[in-house]
């Protein structure tokens, strides 16, 4: 007799998936904001996720437990709209690819400038660098991204705990609650986290893969919740460390460059005396980044196999790893806009797939086959509500893009 698996373990699968990279955009997104309406914002954003992860799963009961996002959203509202859906799934891979790509190159020039000086397109070449050495992962085999990706998981939860807990040590109230602000607004800069908070909290392409582990939508549902619930510890641990070490007022040099992940680190650098703390944090985000690019590079690698049918062989994995890796990589080089604005328009596009199209799903079903043996709880409220969030988060975006929202600035 097989053992059932545990409801824990699906959940910690969850969470890997959320927790990476995108966290590393949260306090520069969420320092207007501050810590109290951060809190909030990332609250709300894993609620909604939540729900919206489960009107997948709703979605899905009818089919077999191995079917993808894909053939689902074909067969319940046509090939027009899973044209789009999957080209907003190709964008936010290929967009993450991208930030994770640029951000790499500026925290490799920072920790190598003292024993090799690139001038100043450093960042540059130390990001193709990275690509060319950690792609090939990707290019070699899923087993191996396998094998590699438990030993960065395990790496990266190690290093943050340590990081927190050093950064826990080091938190002052009067900089963590901004008690003697000169900018007392708050509430208004959350709008503008939220993009950020979606990348977070996006693990809608593993609910197939949930169903398929538990072979049931109850226990695939509780894994999510905890899946999520655990993510949004870390992110709370994370953003109360680190508004409570590094004062507000220091944020807008950080986001005016971009939210660049080096630039943080090199702040937090001169406010944490302790230099095993600054090299735990700096291990952190390396391996968090690498984590990141690795799984999601695998993701948009075969994405793209299958949508062009290139056959598996070395020459064409090596066409595979050509078409995913190279245009971030020139993107990168050419156009290297910053961290916190790629996370921002993978939030935004992210919305079609995690909120809008799943409610769409769901409802569409609930019309044609009446009642189910799983309903989310909710009704057609939920499913406004799930809808609605994705579009005001898609308009935010563009919103504080065109500079409609207020931009944290002193």
């Amino acid at each position: 007799m097989h053992k059932k698996p545990s409801v824990f373990g699906g959940a910690c699968i969850i969470a890997s998936v959320c927790v990476g990279a995108g966290m590393l955009g949260l306090p520069a997104s969420g320092a207007g904001a501050w810590t109290i309406w951060s809190s909030l914002a990332m609250i709300l954003t894993m609620v909604v996720m939540t729900f919206s992860g489960w009107l997948l799963l709703e979605a899905y009961q009818d089919f077999d437990p191995r079917v993808s996002f894909s053939t689902v959203t074909k067969n319940v509202l046509g090939q027009e709209i899973n044209w789009i859906n999957n080209m907003a799934v190709y964008f936010v891979g290929s967009i993450l690819l991208y930030a994770y790509t640029t951000s790499s190159g500026s925290i490799l020039n920072d920790l190598m400038s003292p024993i090799v000086s690139l001038g100043e397109y450093g960042s540059r070449i130390w990001s193709a660098i990275f690509v060319l050495v950690f792609s090939f992962f990707v290019w070699h085999s899923t087993r191996l991204v396998d094998r590699i990706s438990v030993v960065l998981i395990f790496l990266m939860l190690a290093t943050f705990f340590m990081s927190s807990y050093g950064l826990v040590g080091n938190i002052d109230v009067t900089t963590l609650f901004d008690i003697h602000a000169k900018n007392s607004q708050y509430a208004p800069y959350a709008i503008a986290m939220l993009p950020v908070a979606l990348t977070s909290f996006g693990y809608h392409h593993s609910v197939a893969s949930m169903r398929a582990y538990y072979q049931e939508e109850n226990k695939a549902k509780y894994a999510i919740l905890g899946g999520t619930f655990i993510a949004l510890v870390f992110y709370l641990i994370w953003i109360i460390g680190i508004f409570g070490s590094l004062p507000r007022e220091q944020f807008p040099a950080i986001i005016a460059k971009g939210g660049e992940v080096g630039d943080l680190l090199n702040a937090l650098s001169g406010i944490i005396e302790s230099e095993s703390i600054k090299k735990t944090i700096n291990l952190f985000a390396t391996f968090a980044i690498l984590s990141s690019f690795i799984g999601v590079g695998l993701g948009v690698f075969d994405f793209l196999a299958d949508f062009f049918h290139i056959d598996n062989s070395r020459v064409g994995r090596t066409k595979s790893w050509a078409i995913t890796f190279l245009p971030p990589l020139i993107l990168s080089i050419c156009y290297p806009l910053g961290f916190l604005k790629a996370i921002g328009y993978a939030g935004a596009i992210a919305t079609i797939w995690t909120c809008i199209i799943p409610a769409m799903l769901v409802y569409k079903m609930r019309q044609t086959q009446g009642k189910r043996a799983f309903r989310v709880w909710g009704g057609t409220p939920l499913l406004y509500i799930v809808l609605i969030f994705g579009v005001l988060v898609f308009i935010f975006h563009f919103m504080a893009m065109f500079n409609y929202l207020p931009v944290f600035k002193e």
